[in-house]
């Protein structure tokens, strides 16, 4: 009882791989063999939530050896599908959860509902890869699950689900949004939030919602560290590298993406590199970019996770259309297109399809992908939302309603944090201008996007505008050049944190390496940047330090 105690201190004060030893040791020392299985079933979880997946998996092969009641029975298979889902197998995830939900409703309501969602988050990830039962079928177990007593979060998320796998998008939008409000409210218990910000940050960027998806990013990332729950944290980095992407950040993306790599390899965590994807991608890195491509697709197959391949083939589209190889833009924004029905399939796939489709001459497709595109939009009602559908648009528009379209479009995503779209509104826009032969205004808008995505590292669309500029006969600013300090990535990465102001023990805890490691490190990175103290760091970081990979920081 006293080691109970004890790991109830721990979890309190967010340590989850403390209070995960105390519980394994409490299920070593009890002979009663009902108990033993509850406490190696808690301990099992705790060591789940703190990234220790070998040894989440050896307790409840204890906990399953004589469970005192069907509750800790179905308990245990819920576990075991959770980490089907974190070690890459997500295909095996939801059907089991299935079953085990409907088993539940009859010994607790709220874990039956609690797991009918897990299901629908393991088949939302799984997507068009999942086996029986898919997404249809999942739904509709969602929307028959018995009512709860005491309405929370999860309950309207449950609810709106549902709607969303059945109903579709359209229908489900006023439910989705009520229940992500209810998931970003700030007295969500930290359970709670740990076990939905993941799924609630999927809801954001289904809504075309930049702005929540990058409060519910921060959160998830914020509570992960604070309580130690390793396992969500890589999905949680990942997502907050999406949202930096799209926001023009992709130097600070580079870093998160970094330890991203650092905590799944410690932890075991197998997941698409989604944030990876994202931001060679939008640098038009074109053979970092493939790499990860060709691997994403082909483990993602593996692993059924169809929400990868679909994730993948979006970016494949973004790196061609930068690159002006539109005909494969277009056969890749095809792929990821033909399964827009499904929650969280990236729906900015359509505007890359429209934009390739469009440069090879296929009206058609661009017109159907449009009517999709509009349907979501305006249901979406989202500046970012609404911008992408008046710049695609304008893309299949004439005279003075492209111009009209092209303004409106500027408009709109000015207002949110999709810098990096916006900066292609206005490469976009100059591109027409500079066909419809107002060179002086084309100039304007190509300066625009130019020195924009310049800024953001985005090389491939930043050259794509420079051509256009130097086609109109406007001058191209030469790129400043910053200094060649060759910082590996983890230099790079460790001077940043250093640079925030966190200590070696910190730095060491938030990457698992000791604090010697990170003072050695340090040392070369002082050398490197010719500096005495961690004082200076932040100083010399903001003058432009160039990475071994070629990223500036």
């Amino acid at each position: 009882m006293e080691l109970e105690r004890s790991a109830a201190r721990a979890q309190a004060r967010g340590g989850m791989a403390t209070m995960a030893a105390f519980l394994e040791r409490a299920s070593e020392l009890t002979h009663d063999p009902g108990r033993r299985s509850t406490r190696a079933l808690e301990a099992a979880q705790a060591k789940f939530q703190a990234g220790a997946f070998g040894s989440a998996t050896s307790l409840l092969a204890t906990a399953g050896i004589d469970p005192p009641d069907e509750l800790t029975r179905a308990r245990i298979d819920v576990l075991h599908a959770g980490l089907a889902f974190a070690q890459g197998r997500g295909m095996e995830a939801p059907a089991p959860l299935l079953a085990a939900a409907r088993r539940l409703e009859q010994l607790d309501v709220a874990l039956a509902r609690d797991t009918y969602l897990e299901a629908v988050s393991a088949v939302v990830f799984a997507g068009h890869l999942a086996r029986s039962p898919g997404w249809p079928e999942v739904g509709t177990a969602a929307r028959g699950a018995p009512p709860s007593p005491l309405p929370r979060a999860a309950d309207e998320l449950l609810d709106a689900l549902g709607m969303r796998l059945t109903d579709g998008f359209t229908a489900s939008v006023p439910a989705i949004e009520s229940a992500l409000t209810a998931l970003t409210a700030d007295d969500l218990p930290v359970q709670e939030s740990l076990r939905w910000l993941l799924l609630a940050g999927v809801i954001a960027a289904d809504l075309w919602d930049l702005e929540r998806w990058q409060t519910v990013t921060t959160r998830h990332v914020e509570l992960t560290r604070r309580t130690g729950a390793l396992s969500g944290l890589p999905l949680a980095l990942d997502s907050s590298a999406v949202v930096l992407v799209f926001a023009g950040e992709l130097t600070a993306a580079a870093a998160v993406v970094e330890e991203v790599r650092t905590v799944s390899t410690a932890t075991g965590t197998v997941q698409p590199p989604f944030g990876a994807l994202a931001l060679a991608a939008a640098r038009g890195h074109e053979r970092e970019a493939r790499a990860l491509i060709d691997a994403t697709v082909s483990e993602a197959a593996i692993h059924g996770q169809g929400l990868g391949v679909t994730v993948a083939n979006c970016h494949h589209a973004v790196l061609c259309n930068g690159l002006a190889h539109y005909e494969e833009a277009m056969s890749a924004a095809r792929a990821a297109a033909r399964y827009q029905e499904e929650f969280g399939a990236p729906r900015w796939a359509l505007a890359e399809l429209i934009e390739a489709a469009v440069r090879t001459g296929s009206p058609e497709d661009a017109h159907d992908a449009l009517a999709q595109l509009s349907e979501t939009a305006r249901a979406s009602g989202t500046d970012w939302a609404l911008g992408a559908e008046a710049c695609s648009r304008a893309l299949l528009s004439d005279g003075v309603a492209a111009e009209d379209l092209y303004r409106e479009a500027i408009e709109r995503l000015a207002r949110t944090r999709v810098r990096v779209n916006l900066a292609r509104a206005h490469l976009l826009y100059g591109e027409w201008l500079r066909r419809e032969n107002r060179r002086v205004d084309a100039r304007a808008q190509l300066t625009i996007a130019y020195e924009m995505l310049s800024q953001f590292g985005a090389d491939a669309f930043a050259e794509r505008a420079r051509r256009e500029l130097q086609a109109t006969g406007g001058r191209v600013r030469e790129r400043a050049v910053a200094p060649q300090t060759a910082l590996t990535a983890q230099e790079a990465q460790i001077a940043r944190l250093a640079g925030d102001g966190l200590t070696n023990h910190e730095i060491g805890a938030r990457l698992f390496l000791s604090p010697h490691t990170i003072d050695w490190h340090l040392r070369k990175v002082f050398s490197k940047l010719g500096i005495a103290s961690r004082r200076e760091i932040s100083a010399r970081l903001g003058q432009g330090t160039v990475t071994s990979a070629g990223a500036t920081i």
